[in-house]
């Protein structure tokens, strides 16, 4: 059995390119039980973050399994291929070892975040309840858990700021200089923005406004922050007094457009409005940039950000490498040991292991 990967990152496509493959949660179920079941495949992983979407899967034959992998993507996304160059595709070692990377935090905007291992998780569960995992990707994703908790425990990789959220509050301070006058919005209550808000509290705002279509999670979240709920459908009432305005929400289209900020702009007196959108695809329409007082950074606007802060993380970073490719050469003799057990008639069969899913 071989494991592939065939995806797209922060690192080979922007994220306008990237938002276009976007796979929403409530698509994730329905869209890697189709992966799974595609011919030439048996397993199947989808991971889709606002930095990457990567489909993992467990084929017979590698090259027929990456084809298979590719037909998904366009028949999925109407594209006539996985557009090259955007696009990698690893066979099981690099596959391994990309993972590993992923989770750990390696593969990551921000070098030793710590958000991705929360999503990978999330994301296999999905794929468990699809029923379109089996044995191999299910000891591989379990394996994997369990080298991102050795790399936190036994490196400093992930010391400092090392959410996405905490870099984007560190750039609107060097925007505002003290943040504890500035009120700030969310836009989204889910990971992403309580992560952000509680980075923002941290640098000591005491004014933060949620605002979400579920009122119930927006009302959570601010009530934990110290902030005040919105409904969604009002929370433009609130906006004139708003300095940063955060976006973070699952929306598959802008929820804030050039058009609807253009009047608002006008009444706030040169007041300026600094936006930054963390979602994929984006909250915010990239035309707002050229409205007058308007600063709008994306999610890949802090990468320039995030380089600063990596030189603690950066000196553990061999020590990492070195303990991945230790799990990596084991994992792949397991394989070629499930390969001789299938071999022998026995089969390889779907269902749980029992390697402990770490944390």
């Amino acid at each position: 059995m071989e494991i592939l990967c065939l995806g797209l990152s922060h690192r080979t496509a922007p994220v306008e390119l990237r938002e276009r493959f976007a796979v929403s949660e409530g698509a994730l179920p329905g869209a890697v039980q189709r992966l799974a079941s595609t011919a030439g495949l048996g397993e199947a992983v989808i991971v889709s973050t606002c930095n990457r979407v990567e489909l993992y899967v467990a084929a017979e034959e590698s090259a027929r399994g990456i084809r298979a992998a590719e037909a998904f993507v366009a028949a999925e996304f109407g594209v006539e291929t996985a557009p090259d160059g955007a696009f990698f595709r690893l066979p099981t070692r690099e596959a391994l070892r990309h993972l590993f990377r992923v989770v750990s935090g390696l593969d990551s905007m921000v070098l030793g975040e710590t958000e991705i291992l929360g999503q990978v998780k999330k994301a296999y569960s999905s794929a468990q309840t699809a029923q379109a995992t089996g044995r191999h990707l299910n000891k591989l994703f379990q394996r994997a858990f369990n080298v991102a908790k050795e790399v936190r425990t036994k490196t400093n990789i992930t010391r400092g700021s090392v959410s996405v959220g905490s870099v984007a509050v560190e750039l609107a301070e060097k925007i505002f200089g003290r943040l504890s006058e500035c009120r700030v919005m969310i836009l989204g209550a889910g990971e992403m923005s309580e992560l952000t808000a509680g980075a923002l509290k941290a640098r000591g705002v005491r004014t933060i406004f949620v605002a979400n279509r579920s009122y119930e999670r927006a009302a959570a979240l601010a009530e934990s922050m110290g902030g005040r709920a919105v409904h969604f459908d009002r929370w433009q009432e609130e906006f004139d007094g708003v300095d940063i305005l955060i976006g973070s929400t699952a929306a598959p289209h802008p929820v804030l457009t050039a058009a609807q900020l253009r009047p608002i702009m006008r009444s706030r007196m040169d007041r300026p409005l600094f936006c930054i959108d963390l979602a994929v695809p984006r909250d915010i329409e990239p035309g707002v940039n050229a409205l007058e007082g308007v600063y709008l950074y994306d999610i890949d606007s802090l990468q320039a950000i995030a380089e600063h802060s990596m030189s603690i993380r950066r000196q553990d970073l061999q020590v990492c490498e070195q303990m991945i490719e230790k799990h990596v050469d084991e994992f792949q003799r397991w394989l070629g040991e499930s390969r001789a057990w299938a071999s022998g008639g026995l089969g390889a069969g779907k269902g749980p292991v029992a390697e402990g899913m770490g944390s």
